[in-house]
């Protein structure tokens, strides 16, 4: 198994799970974490800039964990195969091994409306 955690400062995680562009790969096997990796992606990477359903980097995980995401992306990764969970932990290691646990806090994506407060 393959987990992404959004990590654009490289230490916490990521707020804005469309705009990041660094991320934290965790492999696992079983509940073991048996390997970390930092995956750095140039902006026309970030799933704001990539269109729709067309390849992307990080379609071999199969769990992204982010600090918030809205609602489009997370039905596209859904879509992807991809579980999207969206945490209010700030440590990428202590989210990876709260998930594996069963135990890792989440909350909705967020319902965002373009035309107020979201800018591009």
């Amino acid at each position: 198994m393959k987990i992404a955690v959004t990590s654009q400062n490289r230490k916490t995680i990521t707020g804005h799970a469309g705009r990041c562009r660094n991320f934290w790969i965790f492999k696992v096997d079983g509940l073991t974490v048996q390997a970390r990796s930092l995956l750095e992606l140039p902006i026309e990477q970030s799933f704001h800039e990539t269109p729709g359903d067309g390849p992307h980097p990080l379609d071999e995980i199969d769990v992204l964990i982010s600090g918030g995401m809205g609602d489009n992306l997370h039905t596209r990764l859904k879509r992807r195969g991809i579980d999207a969970l969206i945490t209010p932990e700030t440590d990428p290691a202590q989210a990876v091994t709260a998930y594996l646990q069963g135990r890792l806090e989440t909350s909705a994506p967020e319902t965002r409306d373009h035309g107020q407060g979201h800018h591009h």
